[in-house]
């Protein structure tokens, strides 16, 4: 993808977190260490139950003496809700921000030269009334900015950015094989190890105690992974997300996100058993009428 693209991501929207203990009230609760946010660096974490399992991945970023928390736009009521309970007497305030800014994903291979950032995960800077970080999780994976919602079209096209479309985001994100909130885990099931988390940075193993931390750690350190969420190439009628995945007749995972291609292959994430994975296995991963052939990102590492 050699043309730099915009794209507006109305499935995301943004918390504004501010008060004197926010840092310290985030820190308790999340996965990454929150102390590292500042005006030049920008993170990826995630919320979890106190079982450690998934609730709400986001995006954290410095806005003046606050913070803006990038997470999906249909569950930030839940997510603020969840926040607030949590911060007793605490002064931390958690309000709405979604009609102040919009989310925007900056892609291609020119995307960061574009922006004037360094290859450096989480880079950032101001632009367009707002600012722009590198992602997080990879630098493949471009950029994001919080822009202004007026002005926002003419600061990027200023820049030189083409329009683009969410189907341009999916294809890039789902062959690195990021995920993407609850379009590809499950609430209060799934775990972060089996979704890359460690690899992309969305946890700090040195922060200390959050919410969760100890299936967390545990699972990390006693090697008890036995799924991983993988890029897949689909061949054949493209199945629905959520469909079962089956190999040799036997279950092998579910279907996660599934996006055509550019040049009319299917793609997609799906959850899959990592002894269903090899070639000791007869029959190729099937979902539905479809075949399904796994690919291990280059960042992986199992």
């Amino acid at each position: 993808m050699s043309e730099a693209k915009a794209i507006t991501l109305e499935h995301r929207g943004l918390l504004r977190i501010g008060g004197a203990d926010r840092i310290d009230f985030l820190q308790g609760i999340v996965s990454n260490d929150v102390s590292r946010v500042t005006a030049a660096q920008s993170l990826w974490s995630a919320f979890l139950t106190p079982q450690g399992k998934f609730l709400h991945e986001f995006f954290l970023a410095a806005e003046g003496d606050g913070l803006l928390l990038d997470c999906e736009a249909e569950r930030r009521a839940d997510l603020a809700r969840r926040l607030k309970l949590y911060k007793l007497r605490s002064q931390v305030t958690v309000e709405d921000a979604t009609e102040d800014f919009v989310v925007v994903a900056l892609i291609g291979e020119a995307a960061l030269a574009t922006l004037d950032l360094p290859e450096e995960p989480g880079a950032t800077r101001p632009f367009g009334g707002g600012f722009v970080f590198v992602d997080p999780r990879l630098p493949r994976l471009g950029a994001r900015a919080f822009l202004p919602r007026e002005g926002a079209a003419q600061a990027l096209a200023e820049t030189g950015f083409a329009e683009g479309s969410l189907e341009d985001y999916d294809r890039l994100r789902i062959a690195t094989g990021a995920p993407d909130g609850s379009r590809d885990m499950e609430v209060e099931k799934s775990i972060l190890l089996e979704n890359g988390f460690d690899e992309l940075r969305g946890v700090d193993w040195d922060k200390g105690c959050y919410m969760g931390q100890e299936l967390t750690a545990r699972t990390k350190y006693r090697a008890l992974i036995k799924k991983r969420l993988l890029p897949v190439e689909i061949d054949g009628p493209l199945p629905e997300s959520g469909s079962a995945i089956t190999r040799d007749g036997k279950n092998a995972g579910v279907l996660r996100s599934v996006v055509a291609a550019a040049d009319g292959a299917a793609l997609g994430l799906a959850l899959l058993r990592l002894d269903a994975l090899g070639e000791r296995h007869d029959g190729p991963l099937m979902a539905g009428d479809a075949r399904v052939t796994a690919q291990k990102p280059d960042w992986a590492e199992f």
